[in-house]
């Protein structure tokens, strides 16, 4: 349970760089400044949304066209599930997401601890937005 009390609560997203495995090529996937929310709950419930930091505004949804609503999907990730935390690995089994594909699937999420932030790697998966071979590495800043 003492491990589990440094990860409960909500993280604001601070930065996702992304490391294609075939290039070494590193980017930053949504952005210098992407936008974003994952919350732990202590009855094992996770939430997290991320967006882009240049996500498109379409001020009447009514006139929407495909084309804007295929940046506004490409720009977002949002997904709900279960979780569990071991000290060093989050597995998260996801219940709903913006993207069906991964429904009931696991995400698992090495993690680590620096003061008041948290940085969580993946292991090389194809990526969702993209279909290629990466590494991921989300920074999150607990939100006070």
């Amino acid at each position: 349970a003492l491990a589990a009390d440094e990860l409960y609560g909500t993280w604001k997203l601070v930065s996702w760089k992304r490391t294609i495995v075939a290039t070494g090529e590193t980017s930053d996937m949504f952005g210098k400044a992407p936008k974003g929310y994952l919350t732990y709950g202590r009855d094992g419930r996770v939430l997290c949304i991320m967006v882009h930091d240049k996500r498109p505004n379409v001020p009447d949804v009514t006139k929407m066209t495909d084309q804007e609503r295929v940046e506004l999907y490409k720009t977002l990730i949002a997904w709900g599930g279960t979780y569990i935390y071991d000290g060093k690995t989050i597995k998260s089994k996801i219940d709903i997401s913006w993207n069906e594909s991964w429904n009931d699937t696991v995400q698992v999420r090495n993690v680590k601890f620096e003061g008041n932030r948290m940085i969580q790697s993946a292991e090389p998966a194809v990526g969702a937005l993209d279909g290629k071979l990466r590494t991921s590495v989300f920074v999150w800043e607990r939100v006070k």
